[in-house]
């Protein structure tokens, strides 16, 4: 099982940037990793991907050109750089690492573990 720990949310104004990190504890780091989102009263929605390589990345139409998804596999870290946020983009936003290794975690069922969550909340 892998831990998963977010830090970097907080209040903003619109147009302003975010750097969200995930630090993963466990032996799965290796798997595919990505971000998921909850606004008050809709349903977690994805938001970014990366494979387990770091190579290939995927994103949300919403977020795409604004958004980064990386990680560093030597500190067992995943970031989201965040710019031009958008009132839309307030949410609680969560890290997850995909069940099985290959397989970009797009889906709450390809997830095999959630973060806890780190709150960004951006003001107009």
């Amino acid at each position: 099982q892998v831990q998963l720990v977010e830090s970097g949310g907080g209040l903003v104004q619109a147009g302003a940037s975010l750097r969200l990190s995930c630090a993963a504890s466990g032996r799965t780091f290796s798997n595919s990793m990505g971000w998921f989102r909850q606004a008050p009263g809709k349903e977690r929605e994805f938001v970014a991907a990366i494979s387990w390589s770091g190579g290939s990345t995927y994103y949300a139409d919403s977020v795409k050109g604004r958004f980064t998804i990386s990680r560093d596999n030597a500190k067992n870290t995943l970031y989201l750089q965040m710019i031009s946020l958008k009132p839309d983009d307030t949410a609680v936003y969560y890290c997850v690492i995909s069940r099985v290794k290959t397989v970009i975690p797009r889906y709450p069922s390809t997830v095999g573990s959630w973060g806890q969550g780190t709150q960004v909340t951006v003001s107009s």
